[in-house]
């Protein structure tokens, strides 16, 4: 029996010198492993109106976007054809429900609908808005530029058909190479396509 215990008490010790190394190596591997930088899209800027929807409910629908555009990566464009992602950069969530939830807030924010949300909150909905990205991105093909670029549709919930649509698009010159630099570039290019798209969804209610 002593025997036997000695044995196996061996075994014990063996396994866990091999065991120990493997679980310090992947702790080590783990703690050397670059971390991104996650940004968020600032709070959407106010938007001059004098239109007022008081008795009009909309409904946001989840944006649409290519694979490329929609995810938590940042995109950059290097050539016509060619794109990239920028390094040590994240997004906060994925870029259509970032999108989607800023475009709630900046209408909220105008207070002159009878309501707004998202689908699944329980609206009497009067009209959607259903936006597709076509473009997030810096644009690395010349000049360095952020370029946002969404198209809205105005649909009748009422009957199904579209009242009004139209592209949005801004381009501003990013001033810098840094990942800061970058992303406050396209806070701005989205700001000014947010307060149009509210200014112009307003005038058709």
């Amino acid at each position: 029996m002593k025997v036997g215990g000695l044995l196996a008490r061996r075994r014990i010790g063996l396994l866990a010198a091999i065991v120990m190394p493997l679980a310090l190596s992947g702790l080590s591997a783990c703690s050397s492993a670059p971390k991104n930088d996650t940004f968020d899209l600032s709070a959407s800027p106010a938007v001059e109106t004098t239109a007022s929807a008081r008795n009009r409910q909309l409904l946001i629908a989840d944006p649409s976007a290519l694979k490329a555009v929609d995810s938590e990566q940042v995109l950059v464009r290097v050539s016509g054809s060619e794109i990239r992602y920028l390094s040590n950069a994240q997004w906060s969530d994925k870029l259509s429900r970032m999108v989607q939830s800023k475009l709630v807030e900046a209408f909220e924010n105008t207070g002159k609908l009878g309501g707004v949300g998202k689908p699944g909150q329980g609206l009497a909905i009067d009209y959607q808005l259903i936006t597709d990205i076509r473009a997030f991105e810096i644009d690395a093909s010349g000049s360095d530029r952020a370029v946002v670029e969404i198209s809205a549709k105005l649909l009748n919930d009422r009957n199904g058909t579209v009242k009004a649509q139209r592209a949005f698009s801004a381009s501003v010159p990013t001033g810098g190479s840094t990942n800061e630099i970058y992303i406050r570039a396209m806070d701005r290019a989205f700001g000014q396509v947010t307060a149009e798209i509210v200014a112009w969804t307003m005038t058709q209610l």
